[in-house]
């Protein structure tokens, strides 16, 4: 089966009001998305929020990985992090620094076929040193529709939203 590549996300400033964001006009100070995919390839950790069906948010520390575009991870089919994935697959992803922050708004899909996961238990293999194949938990990836990321040094002048095809702002 051949994955077509999604197309490159839309950058402007995000709207944050009061924090004296800079002008961007003709993309000055924004964040290229290349920035952003740095940092979820080498992120080790990353934070995964999620909802739980009475609307109180959970957040839980994740291991995963970037591949093609989107944000890979497992759980135990019994977790809370399962459980709210299956009433409400809408989620939040972060890189693990906040000084160079990454934060993906999403849909997370459960995966079950064999060979669409393979590249990512080998990229799992590969980064973490443990056999996710063999551990048999589910396996999700997180369609990103925005994302935003900023330098904690730079604020005001690099604060960027990226929005993805068929996302909104």
């Amino acid at each position: 089966m051949e994955q077509t590549r999604p197309a490159q996300p839309r950058s402007s400033r995000p709207h944050m009001p009061g924090y004296n964001l800079l002008d961007a006009n003709g993309g000055r100070g924004l964040l290229p998305w290349s920035w952003a995919v740095e940092r979820l390839i080498t992120s080790h950790n990353y934070w995964l929020s999620t909802t739980r069906p009475d609307g109180v948010p959970h957040c839980m520390p994740v291991w995963g990985v970037w591949l093609d575009e989107r944000f890979y991870f497992s759980s135990g089919k019994r977790s809370r992090k399962a459980r709210n994935l299956s009433a409400n697959p809408n989620c939040v992803v972060s890189t693990e620094r906040a000084d160079e922050a990454v934060i993906l708004e999403g849909v997370a899909e459960l995966v079950t076929d064999r060979a669409r996961l393979q590249p990512f238990f080998v990229a799992y293999q590969a980064k973490y040193q443990w056999d996710m194949e063999a551990m048999g938990e589910p396996v999700y990836l997180v369609r990103p529709q925005r994302a935003f990321g900023f330098t904690e040094a730079e604020l005001t002048g690099t604060a960027t939203r990226w929005i993805f095809v068929g996302g909104s702002e």
